[in-house]
Formats: structure tokens, C-alpha cells, sequence
């Protein structure tokens, strides 16, 4: 069962939906910093995310897939619009754009390495590329009660092994979303606190894995690329 735009809608609308928004903003935030210039795409359900980005990007453009619905949506001018269409057919010319973010896309997807590789097409050369998805062992996965519950989770390991099929070479990672997923004040009010807590003590439960890669023309197999955790203040190196 596909989610629908309504049902993303909703989501957002509430407070546990508002937390989801902040914490993975601030991931999203620390890998890339200021895109001021820069033409930047969204692709699934982004414009929550997209509406947070630091600096005065040159353009913003937020995908949606035509099997999940769409609504008008245009961020601080006209740069900036929403397009809705297939998902492995995008309207975009090639190698257009300097960010693109994945969310609430590629575990909806049953053809992702077709995904992937339409990614890579519209990606600039050394295109930064961040990949939002479930994270398989979180709570967050198994509770139908958000979006983060529906479509087919992913490890960590799993998301770098299609990145670099698609010849998107991993470069970053890290987790967010430790706030349990109930749309209780008790959780959603000290939602800051959770995340923080939770990153020190049980990161590998964080409810959603981003991956941060970059566009390669080419990628030696049998060479895997080193990767860094990032976390809000903090960067450790680690080996993928």
C-alpha cells in the first residue's frame, strides 16, 4: 500500500510530523551548510525539508511522484516550483542539479535501481546526493502510525550498495529521528533531548538512515570508498 499526498499532508500537520521535520533538517543542515547559488532538487515528499535549507540557494525544485499525488508548492520566489510526474522519467535535462535530496521516495519505489540511475542523470558532475529512508531496526519502521512505516526499510550497508550500482559513491552517514514514534506531548515536547540521547546511547535505532553521496562518472568495484558518521558538532571517521 502506497501513501498518498493527503496522507503526508496530515502527517506534517502534527506535532510528532513538526519533530520529524527539525531533527532530520538539522542532518540535512550539517552535511551540506549554506547552498546559496546552488540549483537544488527534491525528490518524493520533500518540501518540508526543503523549506529549511540554509543560504539563498539559486533554485529550488521539489519532484513529486505522480503515483503519491502532489499539491502546488513554490518556496520565497519563482525560481522555485513543484513538478509532478513519473519518478524514473523526470522533465529535467541532464546533469542539472548541485543537491538533490531523496525522501519518502525510495522506499515507495519497486524499481529502484531505475530510480537511481534517474538521479544520476539529472545530477551535475560531483552532484552532492542525500537519501532519507527508513531505517530497518528503529521503531519508527514498524509503526504504521507515520510514513516512515510504510514501504521497504533499509539498512544502512543495504542503501550504500545501491548508491554505488547506481555510480553514486557514499561519502557520508549518519541517523535521526530517536523520539519515540507517538504523537504524545510527553515525547514530541522534548523531542531535542531524545535525539541528542538517543545519538550518544542507541544510534543504531534512529528511525531514518541518510546517506549522503556524490555523482561519479566512474567507481572502481572492489574499492570501497571510506565514509564518515555525522552528527550535529561532531564527525567521526568509519569505515563503510
Amino acid at each position: 500500500m502506497h501513501l498518498d499526498i493527503s496522507d503526508l499532508l496530515d502527517f506534517y500537520d502534527t506535532p510528532l510530523g513538526q519533530c520529524a521535520q527539525s531533527a532530520i533538517s538539522d542532518r540535512v543542515n550539517t552535511l551540506w551548510g549554506n547552498l546559496s547559488g546552488l540549483d537544488v532538487l527534491g525528490i518524493g515528499y520533500a518540501p518540508p525539508y526543503l523549506e529549511r535549507l540554509e543560504g539563498e540557494p539559486r533554485r529550488v525544485i521539489s519532484h513529486m511522484s505522480a503515483r503519491q499525488g502532489g499539491h502546488s508548492w513554490c518556496w520565497r520566489d519563482q525560481m522555485n516550483a513543484c513538478v509532478i510526474s513519473r519518478d524514473r522519467q523526470m522533465p529535467f535535462m541532464d546533469a542539472v542539479f548541485d543537491r538533490v535530496l531523496l525522501v519518502h521516495s525510495l522506499e515507495e519505489t519497486s524499481h529502484t535501481p531505475s530510480l537511481l540511475r534517474e538521479v544520476w542523470r539529472v545530477s551535475a558532475p560531483e552532484a552532492r546526493i542525500i537519501i532519507i529512508a527508513p531505517n530497518r531496526a528503529s521503531f519508527w519502521s514498524i509503526s504504521d502510525r507515520t510514513p516512515f512505516g510504510h514501504g521497504r526499510p533499509f539498512t544502512s550497508r543495504q542503501l550504500k550498495r545501491l548508491m554505488r550500482e547506481a555510480l553514486i559513491e557514499p561519502k557520508a552517514w549518519t541517523r535521526s529521528l530517536y523520539t519515540p514514534p507517538l504523537d504524545w506531548p510527553i515525547f514530541t515536547s522534548s523531542s531535542d533531548g531524545w535525539e541528542r540521547a538517543g545519538e550518544i546511547f542507541v544510534s543504531g535505532l534512529g528511525g531514518v538512515n541518510l546517506i549522503e553521496g556524490v555523482k561519479r562518472v566512474r567507481v572502481e568495484p572492489g574499492n570501497p570508498s571510506k565514509a564518515r558518521i555525522v552528527a550535529p558538532g561532531r564527525i567521526r571517521p568509519q569505515v563503510s
